[in-house]
Parts: C-alpha cells; sequence; structure tokens
C-alpha cells in the first residue's frame, strides 16, 4: 500500500515507524522542517519529501497519484485539510485520515463540512479528545496505572504496581496460578526500574514492580484486589489545564458520572469564565497558577481523590502533580507529551503517566487496520505492543498448538476469543481460523506478530 503522511512530528515519526515495517508499504513522508526529513529518512526506511503538504506539486512529488491513502498530521488544521482536499480532487486518493484539533470543526452543527461532496475526509482524529478518553478510562479502573479495553470491552490489559502491601509480592507466578485457579488473568510483562522483565512461570514480582496483565473484565476488580488494589473509584477530582483536553475531560465527567464533584484550575482568566459557562455550572472553575500552593489549598487538593494534570507545559504538568501529592492528593494522573521525560517519571510519586501521542496513534492505526489486524496500542514509552487481530485460515498460526509456534521471549498470546468465549491459552491450546487473538510483543518481534496474519500461499 503506498501512503503518504504529512507531519513528521511525534504523531507522524510512530504512525510511519509501524507502517514501515511491512514489505508491503510504501512510505512518503512531508515536512516543511529539512532537518526532520533528514532524521527520518536515516531511521526507517521511507521516502521523505521538503515541501507544505498543501502545496498540489509538493504532494505531486511525494507520488499522491498513485497513493492509496494520506494521512494529514501536520501541527495545522488547515493545513491538514487542504492537504487531504487536494489529494481527493486532483490525485483521486481513496482514503484520507485528518488530524484537527480546534473543537470547532468538530461541532456536529458542521458535520455536512466532510462530507463526500464537499470535504471528503474519510476519519478525523482529534488527539485532545482521545486523550481526555484515556484518562476518564483510568479513572473509572482505580488503582491502574494504565488502562486499556481489548475485544470490544470484553478484556483489559491494566498496569499495576505492586505496593508494599501487595499480598502477592515474592510469589512465584505458578504459585499464583495455584493460589487462583478460577482467576482468568495472565501476566505479559513485568517492568522493574529500567528493566523489562517477561516473566516465565518462576519469576515473581517484587515490591515498586509495574506489572501489565490480561483479565476478562468481569474478573478485573478480583484481579486489583489480589493485587492489593482496592480503592474506591474518585468522587472529586481537580483538573489543572482548562484547554480543550480539560474541558473534553470535564464534559465527559459530568455526563457520564455526574456523581464526582469536578473543579479546574485555569490560569487564563477569561477561558475559566468561558469553561464555567460552557460546563453550565456544574464544575467550579478556579483562576490561577497550579504551582502556586495557595490555589491547591483553595481547591482543597488534601482531600481530593484525583488530581489530573494537562496543561501543553510537560514541566508544569510534573511540578503541579508533586505539589498535589505533597499536600496530600491520594492520586495524580500527569500528561506528559515528551518522551524524554518517561525515566524521570518512573522515579517520582506520580501515579500515571498520559501519553497524548500514544492516544493519538492507537487511534488512527484502529482506522487503518482494517484486514486482520483489528488495532494496535503502544505501552509505556513504547516498550511493548498488544495486538487485536482475526485469525485466517491461512495464518501460519492457525490449526497449531501454541507451544509448537516456537515463539520468541518477548512475545505472549495473552487471551483469545473462540466461538464468543473468553480463554485464557496455554501450550496445549490450539488456535482456530476466526479466533480474536490478542498478543503481546516487544519492539524487536512486532514485525513476526504481524507476519503472523498475512496471508500465506500455497505453491502446487
Amino acid at each position: 500500500m503506498r501512503i503518504i503522511i504529512c507531519g513528521v512530528g511525534r504523531v507522524g515519526h510512530s504512525i510511519a515507524s509501524y507502517l514501515s515495517r511491512e514489505q508491503d508499504n510504501d512510505i512518503t513522508l512531508v515536512d516543511h522542517d529539512e532537518n526532520l526529513i533528514r532524521r527520518i529518512n536515516d531511521q526507517m526506511d521511507v521516502n521523505g519529501i521538503v515541501g507544505h503538504a498543501s502545496n498540489p506539486d509538493i504532494l505531486a512529488l511525494a507520488g499522491a497519484a498513485e497513493a492509496d491513502m494520506i494521512i494529514a498530521v501536520t501541527h495545522c488544521d488547515e493545513v491538514n485539510m487542504v492537504a487531504c482536499q487536494v489529494a481527493h480532487s486532483l490525485f483521486g486518493v481513496s482514503r484520507k485520515i485528518a488530524r484537527l484539533r480546534n473543537p470547532a470543526f468538530l461541532d456536529p452543527l458542521w458535520h455536512k463540512l466532510f462530507s463526500r461532496e464537499n470535504m471528503p475526509i474519510d476519519f478525523i482524529i482529534s488527539p485532545e479528545v482521545e486523550v481526555a478518553r484515556s484518562i476518564h478510562g483510568r479513572l473509572t479502573v482505580p488503582g491502574t496505572s494504565n488502562v486499556i479495553p481489548l475485544a470490544d470491552g470484553r478484556t483489559y490489559l491494566v498496569g499495576v504496581r505492586c505496593e508494599e502491601n501487595c499480598p502477592v509480592v515474592n510469589t512465584q507466578l505458578k504459585q499464583l496460578m495455584s493460589l487462583f485457579p478460577d482467576l482468568n488473568v495472565k501476566i505479559g510483562a513485568i517492568l522493574r526500574g529500567k528493566e523489562v522483565i517477561y516473566p516465565n512461570v518462576h519469576d515473581q514480582m517484587l515490591v515498586g514492580d509495574e506489572v501489565y496483565l490480561f483479565t476478562e473484565t468481569e474478573h478485573l476488580r478480583r484481579v486489583l484486589s489480589v493485587f492489593g488494589h482496592n480503592e474506591d473509584s474518585a468522587k472529586n477530582i481537580v483538573i489543572v489545564g482548562g484547554g480543550n483536553i480539560g474541558l473534553n475531560l470535564a464534559q465527559m465527567i459530568v455526563d457520564e458520572t455526574p456523581n464526582i464533584n469536578i473543579k479546574i484550575i485555569e490560569q487564563d482568566a477569561t477561558r475559566a469564565v468561558y469553561l464555567s459557562e460552557k460546563l453550565d455550572n456544574k464544575a467550579i472553575v478556579l483562576s490561577g497558577d497550579a504551582l502556586n500552593e495557595q490555589i491547591f489549598a483553595q481547591a482543597n487538593i488534601e482531600h481530593s481523590d484525583a488530581l489530573i494534570t494537562v496543561t501543553n507545559d510537560d514541566e508544569a504538568n510534573i511540578l503541579s502533580s508533586l505539589i498535589a501529592k505533597k499536600q496530600g492528593c491520594q492520586r495524580v494522573l500527569t500528561l506528559i507529551g515528551n518522551d524524554i521525560y518517561t525515566d524521570l517519571i518512573s522515579s517520582l510519586d506520580i501515579d500515571v503517566q498520559v501519553s497524548p501521542k500514544a492516544a493519538t496513534v492507537s487511534k488512527i492505526m484502529q482506522f487503518i487496520r482494517k484486514g486482520s489486524i483489528r488495532n494496535i496500542h503502544s505501552l509505556k514509552n513504547g516498550f511493548a505492543e498488544v495486538f487485536e487481530a482475526v485469525v485466517q485460515e491461512n495464518s501460519e498460526i492457525a490449526n497449531v498448538p501454541i507451544s509448537e509456534l516456537r515463539l520468541p521471549k518477548g512475545v505472549l498470546i495473552a487471551m483469545l476469543i473462540h466461538d464468543g468465549n473468553i480463554v485464557v491459552p496455554y501450550g496445549d491450546t490450539i488456535i482456530r481460523e476466526g479466533d480474536h487473538v490478542i498478543i503481546l510483543s516487544d519492539k524487536a518481534h512486532t514485525s513476526k506478530v504481524e507476519r503472523f496474519f498475512s496471508y500465506r500461499i500455497n505453491l502446487i
């Protein structure tokens, strides 16, 4: 498939990284920054074009006449829209994706704007909305560092930290399975400082570990309890940052969980008034700087269940989270856009790190993957990926016991759904055509996992 990606920021770079690993994809990236293009040409097997993505001459040079898809993820909404329009009108590109940040473009009142007759964009991604959904999902499952619903919500991948009170620390995984034989759970990975462990049955979890595990939805609360997490759902929440993410998150909470009390801290006084009106006074909006401890006192932070920092400033998000923890806030969720802070965060008293890049890329990949691979989820700073896929008749993993697949260390078939039933697979499990399979893979073996779901052609 020939794909043009407009914009080589964090999102564009990540999408190119995913798609360029597939041998059948021919990827061209367009960006006006010559340094970014030079760097990505050195890192990946892609074509790089320097220029403005909305310019017909540049799109022609990028091969738009032969392209199957254009993904416009520059930092400018208008450039993304025009690039898609030019790709459609002049070059007949069949599939068009655009990232749009301005809420005005997303207003249902103007939905006809993106119809096939006007501006034919097939899929619109709003990073602010996706990040808000990601955070809201974490709020609904307290005690977790990461929450990813899988298989249409029938199963979950969650990250949990092993605290001092965790009942199963220093317990070998084989003992864990014997202690809770009726609990459908599979341990996928353990983060121990900077080390990533893909455990076997003899490994054990230690205090301070962050454990990524798979379980079916009806067992989720019990699994968290086994790991010592019995936290109640948050009732009092403080949101720092009243931008588009903060507003979207507050609106989701108001609409879906109206029993939660919300306070928003917004530095800009005019924006604070707008937020109060937009939320119909269903949230208390405070105007002030979250790095000032007095504003936290006004927000009664010491009696708050959770603080969520979603400003555009990573450093401000980190510092305000630490101040809130110092003042007694039970849990902090911190938006971090720059991957360079990931290792720092793990050593600080911050409960949950939220990546806007991961939320956006996952949603785009979900649209792109219309074939066997239904979805890809990137885990914390990209140390591993989770694939959801439907097994085809000629797949190399079909009709073979898992033990005979000789999966490399770092690849785990975590769960599958067979004939509507959730199955925790073991070595003697045979995967059948049509099964919905969930696989965890480290970065080194993602290409191999993708090949599992490609077609094999038998030549006779």
